[in-house]
């Protein structure tokens, strides 16, 4: 009998140890809390159906199996197979569908146990190492999502709660990446555009960054484009900051159309691009951020993430215009949002400098400079024990759990 001991640091270490050692069917027989870690015990899953009782120990089959004629070695998974049919002789002539069954039955009973295993380790988190057990509730609790909340709890120093409290906030804010100047986006000069789904708040933002624009510069040095002729108004709605800022608007259909305009628009010392808004789903995603790659121009890409979504649908955002890279983004519908983990979480897992805190509609004075203190106070703002969101300590133990066990099945999946 091949039983195999690890000893990881953490119940995800030695998982990870036990698919790369002995397969991702092999069994757990015991698994408990050992100085410096977590020790395992296991078998390959073959050596468990070769436990299984001989066919001499079992009622005699009504019509026994024939003898396979003698032939090379077949391929593993099939010799396993062939193997447990022999052992486990039924009087059925459906044995393939029976060895299939134990097969089932055995990675059944390991998913029972990985998932025991798991959900034993997080319970046991609070009274083990109560400040990781604060780091993940508060993390959790804000919004932000189970990865980077795992990342932050792995490289936690040895406190106690209130200072990896403090040590979490200060760790959040040194990797939330920000625009320390307006200079740098306002003085420079160059040429921006705007992205991001509908509703994003595209156009408003555009308006507002052209009146601050206007307001240090003047307005002969600024011009504004549209890409926006789906929408209805679209193009009139930008034309109408235009005249009041006393900004020229110009319309472009394609590639071709954004190369031409850039051109005549080449002493301008700011472009500003305000893109047709659509789904990160649509295809027509990629056609729009090749456009502006192929402008014959460097355009500095913003992506406008809307405050208000989940993080999962702000990870879609950024997966599909993140395609030819982005420059930044801006934070939008801020005053609407219940919290800003979600937010704050996409923006520092894909390092996107945060430029722009959009709150409201009016132009320009709802537009403010990121402020690292300012977003994660705002992010742990305390909910009211009405909200439906709010986490139960005794809930605690059950979403780290289960937060586990998906963040062990994505690693799977990616190997």
């Amino acid at each position: 009998m091949n039983v195999k001991r690890i000893v990881a640091r953490t119940s995800r270490e030695a998982m990870r140890q036990l698919r790369d050692l002995l397969g991702p069917d092999a069994v757990i027989l015991s698994n408990r809390q050992v100085e410096g870690g977590v020790e395992v015990l296991a078998m390959p899953a073959e050596d468990i159906a070769s436990m299984a009782p001989p066919a001499a120990d079992l009622p005699k089959p009504v019509t026994p199996l024939a003898e396979p004629p003698a032939e090379r070695d077949p391929e593993p998974a099939v010799a396993l197979k062939r193997r447990l049919i022999e052992r486990v002789a039924v009087p059925s002539a459906d044995s393939a569908q029976l060895a299939q069954s134990v097969i089932g039955e055995i990675k059944a009973m390991q998913s029972r146990l990985e998932s025991q295993l798991a959900d034993l380790v997080w319970r046991d988190l609070p009274g083990r190492d109560p400040a990781a057990a604060a780091v993940m509730r508060d993390m959790l609790g804000a919004g932000f999502s189970a990865t980077l909340a795992r990342e932050l709890m792995e490289s936690l120093p040895k406190s106690d709660v209130e200072q990896a409290q403090a040590w979490m906030r200060n760790t959040l804010m040194k990797r939330l990446e920000i625009m320390q100047s307006e200079a740098d986006l306002l003085d420079n000069g160059g040429v921006f555009a705007l992205m991001g789904p509908t509703g994003a708040g595209k156009t408003t933002t555009t308006a507002k960054l052209a009146a601050r624009f206007v307001v240090r510069h003047g307005a002969d040095k600024l011009a504004l484009l549209t890409t926006d002729s789906y929408r209805i108004g679209g193009h009139e709605q930008l034309r109408i900051y235009g005249k009041i800022l006393g900004v020229s608007v110009h319309a472009v259909r394609d590639a071709a159309d954004l190369r031409l305009a850039l051109s005549e628009l080449r002493n301008k010392h700011t472009v500003l691009i305000d893109t047709v808004g659509m789904s990160q789903r649509d295809r027509a995603v990629a056609e729009q951020v090749e456009m502006l790659y192929q402008a014959g121009k460097p355009i500095k890409r913003l992506l406008l993430l809307n405050a208000t979504s989940h993080g999962d649908t702000l990870d879609e955002v950024v997966q599909a215009y993140q395609a030819r890279g982005l420059d930044g983004c801006v934070l939008t519908k801020v005053d609407e949002a219940a919290s800003l983990g979600p937010a704050l979480d996409c923006a520092i897992r894909h390092q996107l400098t945060v430029h722009y805190l959009a709150t409201g509609q009016r132009v320009p004075e709802d537009l403010h400079l990121a402020n690292r203190q300012y977003l994660i106070h705002r992010a742990f703002k305390t909910r009211t024990l009405a909200s439906p969101w709010q986490l139960d300590e005794s809930e605690l133990p059950f979403v780290l759990s289960g937060a586990h066990a998906q963040g062990a099945e994505s690693a799977v999946s990616l190997g």
